[in-house]
Order: C-alpha cells, then structure tokens, then sequence
C-alpha cells in the first residue's frame, strides 16, 4: 500500500470550492449576481444585508466593507442580526462622494462573544470557573499584541484583571463588560476565520440623481395672453417663463421641468381636448415634435431662440433651480425625419408610416420610432441630439415612454452620456408593467414615475411604500409625482382640498424625490368627461393663471408646499430612501410611518427621526391609537420624560405632543390631514 499527499481526483481542490470557512449566502444589494450596479448617492446609508452562520455553536460576527473608485477601503460597519434565527444581518454603508464604488462582506470567528457567551454561562452556574478566566485573559492578551497605545492597555489591562485571582469571579468577568473594552472591540473585533463574498458594484450618483422636488410647468402658457378682440392668444416665451422661476423657488422646488420644447408639427394636429381638429389658433400637442423649423435639436419659434433658452437656464441656476427638458422620441408627420430618414420608422403594407396607438386611443399627430431598420443610425442621431442640450446647460432628461424603446439602447446611451457627463440624470416616464419599470431602472434610468398616483387606500400606500423603500430602492429610484398633465386621478377629482394636502405630504415624506404640475397648488380637478385628465388640458392649449391672487386670496396650496419642501431640506432623514418603517394603526385609513436617519456618525446625539401620520380619508376626521415601533426611532435614555414618554413637534401646526408606545390622534381631514413629527432629542422636560 501506497500513500500520496495528492488529492483524489474526485476531491475538489478548496480554492474551487464555492463556500468559505464562514458560509456568506444572498448578499444584498445585489442586482443580477451582480451585473447592474446597486445604487446610491453621497451621503445616503445604503441597506447591506447577507445570510451568514458557521457550524456548531461558536459565534459570527459580519462586516460590510465599502471601496473607493480606485479599490482602497473606504468603510467599514458591523453588520446585526435581524429576525429570529434566520442567521440574517443587516447594517449600512455610507458612500462619501460620486463614482463607481464595490463593496463586500466579511464573515468572521467571533472569538470575544463566544467566550463571553460561554463564560457568562459557565461561570454563573460555576463550571470551569478558572479555566474560563484564563482563556479570556490568554484572548486579551493575544489581542492586545496587534495594537497600540490606549487600545491596547485596555485590553491587557482587562486580562490583567481576569488572571487576578484575589477578586470574585463575578468581578473578574465584569471586566469584560466595561464600557471603554466595549469601544475597543466595536471599533475593532477580535476575529479569527475572515472570510469575504466577491465585491459588488454601487454606482454612487450626484445628489440630485435621488434627491429633489420637481415642478412642472409649460412655458407657452407662463407670460401667455389672449386678446378677446381677435380671439387670439400669444404664446409665453423663455423670457417670460424666467419670471414664473421666483414663483418656483419659494416653494422650494430643485428641479424645474419643461415639456418638450420644439417646433411642433401642424398635420393632424390635435385640437382642444383632444379633439381631432385642430384651429388655426390651437398651438397642438408639444409632443408632436417636429415642423419646417426643425426636429429635436431646434426650438419652437413662438418660445424664443437658443439665446433666450440659454437665458432661461441662468435664470434658473440663480435660484438654485435645474432645468429639466424632455427626451420624446417620436416624430409628428410634419418632423424632418420623416422624409430624410424614413428608415427609422414602421412602414406599413399600404405605404403609409404607422401612427402611434393604444387602442382604442389613436394619436395621429405622433409617428413611433422603429430601432430596428438602422439601430446604429437612430442611436447615433438620438445622442448627438442629448449631447447638444447637454451643451446647453440641460442635466436631467425627463424621457417620455422609455418603455416604448429597447432597453439595451437605454443602457448603451444613458452608458455613454454618462461616461462624458455623469452629472447628467435620466428620469424614466414609464407606466407600465413592473418588470419593465424594473429593468430601465437597472439599465440606468436614475430615476422613475411609479404607480403612488393610484395608490391612495391605507393598505395600498403601506405596501406600495415598503415595496419601493426595501424591496427594489437597489436599481429603482421613485419619483412620486402628486400628477402630471395626464394624470388627474378619481381621489383629487372630488377630494376636494384636503385631498391635495394629503398627496402631498405622503409624496414629499415617503420620497427623496416627488414633484407636481402646475395648476395642483390651485386645487385644479374638473377631468375631461370619460377620461383621467383635466379638462380644457394645457397639452393641447394655453392656460393662464393667476396664481398671486389665489394666494392672496387663501386659494392656494403654495405655502403648504412651500413649508413641505423646506420640511425636506431641514431634516436629513427625508433624503434617504431605504429608512422608511410602517407603523400599526387602528383605523382603516390612517396611515403612519417614520424615517431616521443618524446624521454625524461621530456624534451619537445627531439623530434625525421625523414620524408621519396622515389621514387618507379626504372627507372626513378620523381617530385611532398609532402604536410605534420604537426599536425604529432609535431613541436614547435622554430623550424619555419621567412617564417614558418623549417629546414631538408638529412641524406642520407648530405644537407639541407627548408620544410614547401608543398614541391617541384625531385628523379632520378639512382642518389638518397630516402630522409630521419631528422627534425632540435629548431635551426631555
């Protein structure tokens, strides 16, 4: 009989092995076993979870490691169990600036609780009570080897004190407790088996890519005016839209958003309403792009020139305001590609290029493009056409129906803008089915409408919150907007006021990016019979507003938008999107859910926790008792009153409340529907 060193064939050498010494299973976030990069914006805490656990009874402990763009550690966190049994944990990573970060998770031997486990368990029922001191102060002292200065005589002195058979037992163990070994290990665990996962990817994005209150408005119609002798209008221009930009900033809006902005084509024009005759006054749809004047690479005449746009985004830039355009692809008859390159769209059998369809709706004024007759020709024109309003100061794209195109054209352009800019943004207008929405998001889009406008019973809004801030916020990023030209939904068409106050607030809240259109701060909710849209809509009109007056006049939702918008930039944990907790309510229509967020990781004090209550019932009050989950306000012994309860302030009203555990409200949907409640720290009278 022979022996060998060498393995049997049928044993697989470890380096090919697919478990580690510490098992790391279903890290998150993780897209596509990692083909599309998680994402995340400076400064917000991106949620890391894994299934960690080793054999026997020893104990684990989990990192999550953060790297830089260049592969230098950036971060580092423990990571906490979560649920019972489940071997899960979860912890969160902070990317500091822009760029392509990786990250991992490490699994670990954890020496110290093992022992302390162990020692706890032995010494109190007195088993092995020397021998488990000695271990403990043979594990000091091994530690302490590899550090230096105030770390490492803690940790001998803590050794010290275990070998000291003078003192108690009890004693000795309760060196192992004191609060400054306890800052040691946090700040570095004894460990022993490390064990990483591969890295991941995190593109982390400018602040605006997840960040930011949008509104929107149509610059036709801000300056435009009628003259009741000709029945004429005259259309607003950027120079006259640049007034309207102060109205914008003292909401508080970041980001200002035009409907396209090019010539718009004149056959099969649509009329008001959509209706199919168009007057020779009707301005048309400006999402029929394209005349004599040009396609999408060329403004409306009526708007001004490239210097007044110019004008209008400096204006903009001066009250803090980004412009925002629209990306439609598409084509009115009318549009130069229509007769230079009829290769880009779909030719039917009778000659005739096919118009847009959602049957039974027709949209005769707007010709799809096709990809697949000259894909490399379309891509090349549509991001030569980013490009240039790139080049005019434009960073975010609003893209009209992405769905509508293919998605590896999606990733290939949103790919390559962003290598050359990747400050430019990319919101994806797409209601349609989830996995669609889903896989723009990850091809991507930085950003997304959703289904928050047809969300609006207690139990929609709670699952529908939970589902975008934990289950998809890795690749799609909410935008909620309250409506848009097309969308006037059933519950603001006879909510009445407060249904607009109610919208709002969850929008603003539960979103680190929500917008509006204009005409919502003024109530505006008659729909076109049969459909859900205004009536008399400004797609296929000019409207004038007055909004001064509505305001003077107490007509107006402005300053409620206004101190909801100031609300998001005063309080951190509104800007993060993954930190969103539902919390038990007694009534069928209320709805509460907190955000929290620790602002300076330095300072254990500099929490920022607001908790939200609204009542969904447009129409009337309603009362129940709230029951929080206090475990996910994170509140310190400071923060209780003598009775264990603690301080709220109404950031809305202005007063103040003592909460605690359950909690008594009572919203009349026509005085106030919402509570937004910011947590009182340290300050417990």
């Amino acid at each position: 009989m022979t022996t060998s060193s060498a393995l049997p064939s049928n044993v697989q050498p470890a380096a090919e092995l697919r478990f580690g010494r510490i098992p790391i299973l279903n890290v998150s976030p993780v897209i596509q076993c990692g083909r599309f990069a998680a994402k995340a914006v400076p400064g917000e805490d991106l949620v890391i979870g894994a299934t960690v656990f080793r054999e026997g009874h020893d104990l684990v402990g989990v990192t999550a490691v953060l790297y830089d763009p260049q592969g230098q550690e950036a971060e580092r966190r423990r990571m906490h169990p979560v649920g019972q049994g489940l071997d899960r944990w979860e912890g969160f990573l902070r990317p500091p600036t822009t760029g392509e970060y990786t990250f991992t998770v490490e699994g670990w031997a954890d020496l110290f609780g093992t022992w302390h486990h162990n020692a706890e368990v032995k010494i109190g029922a007195g088993i092995d009570v020397e021998l488990m001191l000695a271990e403990g102060a043979v594990l000091f002292t091994a530690a302490a080897e590899g550090r230096n200065g105030e770390d490492a005589a803690v940790l001998r002195e803590t050794a010290r004190v275990l070998e000291d058979q003078a003192l108690d037992p009890g004693m000795r163990l309760a060196a192992a407790s004191r609060p400054e070994l306890v800052q040691v290990l946090d700040r570095e665990p004894i460990r022993d088996l490390v064990t990483a996962s591969q890295r991941f990817p995190i593109n982390v994005e400018r602040d605006r890519a997840g960040r930011g209150a949008w509104y929107e408005f149509f610059p036709r119609s801000e300056g435009a005016s009628f003259d009741p002798a000709t029945a004429a209008w005259t259309s607003g221009t950027f120079r006259t839209a640049a007034r309207s930009l102060d109205r914008v900033a003292r909401m508080n809006f970041d980001v200002i958003y035009l409907p396209p902005i090019h010539p718009i084509g004149t056959n099969f024009r649509k009329g008001p309403n959509n209706t199919l005759v168009a007057g020779p006054q009707d301005p048309g749809s400006p999402w029929a792009i394209g005349a004599a004047e040009g396609g999408h690479d060329a403004i409306h005449p009526d708007l001004g020139t490239f210097e007044d746009f110019d004008f209008f985004v400096e204006a903009a830039a001066g009250l803090g305001l980004e412009v925002a355009i629209d990306l439609a692809l598409q084509a009115s008859p009318d549009h130069p590609w229509v007769t230079e390159h009829p290769e880009w769209f779909t030719t039917r059998v009778d000659g005739s290029i096919a118009y847009a369809e959602n049957p039974p709706k027709k949209y005769q004024d707007i010709y799809p493009l096709n990809f697949d007759n000259d894909y490399e020709g379309l891509s090349r024109e549509i991001l030569r056409i980013v490009l240039m309003w790139i080049s005019h100061g434009v960073k975010i794209f609003r893209v009209d129906n992405p769905h509508t195109k293919p998605l590896r054209f999606w990733e290939w352009l949103i790919g390559t803008v962003n290598r050359q800019h990747p400050d430019v943004v990319f919101l994806a207008e797409a209601f349609t089915r989830p996995p669609m929405m889903h896989a723009l998001g990850m091809a991507g889009f930085q950003q997304s409408y959703t289904y928050f406008t047809w969300r609006n019973t207690r139990k929609e809004i709670e699952e529908y919150f939970t589902e975008v801030s934990h289950e998809t916020a890795a690749f799609f990023r909410p935008n909620f907007f309250v409506n848009t030209p097309d969308i006037l939904t059933e519950f603001l068409q006879y909510g009445g006021p407060p249904a607009f106050k109610i919208r709002a607030v969850l929008a603003s809240t539960a979103s680190p990016l929500w917008g509006m259109y204009a005409g919502f701060e003024l109530y505006e909710h008659v729909a076109r019979p049969g459909a859900e849209e205004y009536i008399d809509n400004e797609k296929f009109e000019y409207k004038q507003r007055d909004f001064a007056a509505a305001e003077a006049e107490n007509r107006s939702l402005a300053p409620y938008v206004a101190r909801l918008n100031q609300i998001r930039r005063d309080h951190p944990a509104l800007g993060d999107l993954q930190n969103l907790t539902v919390h038990s309510s007694t009534d069928e229509a209320t709805v509460a859910y907190s955000k929290h967020k620790h602002v300076d990781l330095s300072d254990p004090s500099s929490k920022d926790t607001l908790i939200i209550v609204v009542n969904t019932d447009p129409h009337s009050a309603r009362e129940c008792t709230v029951t929080l989950d206090l475990d996910a306000l994170h509140l310190d012994p400071q923060d209780f009153n003598e009775d264990g309860t603690f301080w709220v302030d109404d950031l809305i009203s202005g007063a103040s409340y003592r909460w605690g555990q359950y909690n008594y409200v009572r919203l009349d949907a026509h005085y106030e529907p919402a509570h937004v409640l910011a947590v009182r720290r340290g300050s417990a009278w």
